[in-house]
């Protein structure tokens, strides 16, 4: 059943909340715990999480017909390359920073939706909006990033762009082929498989940095783990087999207010008249792009989208 205005709104809002604030509690965490070690412990928790679950639920784990082929683009572009690459970024990039580049997400998803997804097309203003949104990115690498923290900040940047285009193409092949496929099993299989692949790469690459587990890093490990992976994940992809990839993807453009808050009044990260009018032309390029959208209705799944 497709959920009413009121429950998306909320949702929707709940959503901007938690993925607003990773951006700061990964940087707390990486204080800690390096970042291959964090992305690995961070998902080997959230799946452990969902199947329980889902084995509570009665879900099916591998009944679809385009299950298997999605756990692994799944685990590949949204969990292991874009967090691989987020993780890493976050130890040089400011967070606001951070969630203003992720919020070139929905322009891609935009972009790629239009060529793969019957009903999702890109009209005039959405051309416009891609524009305006990658004006505002080149107005961010206007800037003096020594202002941000330092030289690695622009190379972490340019990487960093990496992340939502990996993430675009897998939320544009889960809208395309993941109907009738239980949430938990989109996400609690590909993020137990991150688990498993990532941990492999932190044993072999990180082996020798220090680990510590105190309070900040605990904490900070648990929230990305239950409220950033298993229930944000879970009710996105809940929401994404009821409405369009490029409508929902608008989500990344309301992040950005959280996370900049948040950096700028918790973490003392800095902020730049140059840095806030290029997260202005972003931020209203993807309102152009998507907030003036209008595709089809997407088709229920066959599979009641429930225990998200």
């Amino acid at each position: 059943m497709k959920p009413g205005p009121r429950l998306t709104a909320a949702v929707i809002l709940l959503l901007i909340l938690i993925w607003g604030s990773t951006w700061a509690v990964i940087r707390v965490g990486l204080v800690g715990i390096p970042p291959l070690t964090g992305v690995a412990l961070r998902f080997g928790i959230a799946s452990l999480l969902l199947f329980c679950i889902g084995l509570a639920r009665g879900v099916r784990f591998g009944a679809g017909r385009h299950e298997k082929a999605l756990w692994w683009s799944t685990t590949l572009l949204s969990f292991c390359a874009s967090y691989i690459v987020v993780y890493w970024a976050e130890q040089y990039v400011p967070s606001g920073l951070a969630a203003v580049l992720w919020a070139t997400f929905p322009l891609l998803v935009a972009i790629l939706a239009h060529f793969l997804i019957p009903g999702e097309r890109i009209r005039r203003i959405t051309i416009l909006g891609t524009l305006v949104g990658f004006a505002g990115v080149g107005v961010i690498y206007s800037e003096d990033f020594s202002l941000l923290g330092g030289p690695k900040v622009l190379l972490a940047s340019i990487v960093f762009l990496i992340s939502p285009l990996v993430s675009a193409i897998a939320n544009v092949m889960i809208k395309k082929w993941g109907q009738g496929i239980h949430p938990i099993s989109l996400t609690a299989v590909p993020m137990g498989m991150t688990f498993g692949i990532v941990g492999a790469l932190a044993l072999a690459l990180e082996r020798g940095r220090p680990v510590v587990f105190d309070g900040a890093s605990i904490t900070a490990l648990l929230y990305l783990a239950v409220f950033g992976s298993a229930i944000s994940f879970g009710l996105y992809y809940w929401l994404l087999t009821h409405y369009a990839a490029t409508r929902l993807s608008m989500i990344a453009y309301g992040t950005p207010l959280v996370a900049v808050l948040i950096g700028t009044l918790v973490m003392n990260e800095p902020l730049t008249p140059r840095l806030l009018l290029g997260a202005a032309l972003v931020l209203a390029g993807v309102v152009l792009a998507v907030g003036n959208y209008r595709g089809r209705r997407t088709a229920a799944p066959a599979t009641p989208a429930r225990g998200r």
